[in-house]
């Protein structure tokens, strides 16, 4: 299974599409398929049918359909620009999230 640098809960920027420049919270990661469920991006329409017994209405629904990870960059939470992850180890043996936006700028972010 690959690992990818995007988690869920993360910021980002679609970088090519229909919806580029659009920024979003990733609400799924899907590491099999290389792809991630991002919020308001890739919205597309689903009929659904309607369910005697749960008594539901049938329509058009809306939700989101999965995009490309190398389609998207990382956005810093606190300064915005696209930033580069890495997730290095504590001493405690947990993971940290070290946004790095320039050089000279580094935070760290649990």
């Amino acid at each position: 299974m690959p690992s990818l640098n995007i988690h869920r809960n993360d910021t980002v920027k679609v970088l090519r599409g229909s919806d580029r420049g659009k920024t979003g919270r990733v609400l799924r990661v899907f590491p099999d398929k290389g792809t991630v469920l991002v919020e308001h991006v890739r919205v597309v329409k689903k009929t659904v049918s309607s369910k005697q017994g749960q008594r539901t209405k049938g329509g058009i629904a809306e939700q989101e359909s999965p995009i490309d990870v190398s389609n998207v960059a990382l956005i810093c939470p606190n300064c915005g620009p696209r930033a580069w992850d890495r997730r290095p180890r504590a001493t405690s043996g947990s993971r940290l999230q070290e946004m790095r936006t320039d050089a000279a700028d580094q935070e760290v972010v649990e």
